[in-house]
């Protein structure tokens, strides 16, 4: 049950030229960030995807055709990011495996010293 998915951390609409269709008002920025995500925990990672799409033609705009004013947009948009901070969080489950676990470790001790 391993899976992993992105979080939007930031949109902007940016004013450039689309490459495909040259429209200068549909041009949509999206930063995310990815989530991982188990059985015994939630994590976020520091790892970033950065996504741009024409919202007048339909199609994502891939940084191969980028021109040197939408990269400069870009990275104006990325150097404002707020990225969330790296961090687990552990569910219920395996709190539940950490607190059964330190009681067997205990109850061996126990018996292992005979006091009980």
């Amino acid at each position: 049950m391993n899976s992993s998915r992105f979080f939007t951390l930031k949109e902007a609409r940016i004013g450039n030229n689309c490459p495909e269709c040259y429209s200068n008002d549909s041009l949509e920025l999206t930063f995310k960030q990815k989530l991982i995500e188990t059985k015994l925990y939630k994590a976020i990672t520091d790892e970033t995807a950065c996504q741009l799409l024409c919202l007048n033609c339909d199609v994502q705009i891939f940084p191969i055709r980028w021109t040197d004013d939408i990269e400069r947009v870009v990275d104006y948009h990325n150097r404002g990011l707020k990225i969330k901070p790296k961090s687990t969080k552990l569910k219920s489950i395996a709190w539940g495996l950490i607190i059964f676990s330190v009681v067997v470790l205990i109850a061996i001790l126990l018996f292992a010293l005979k006091i009980i």
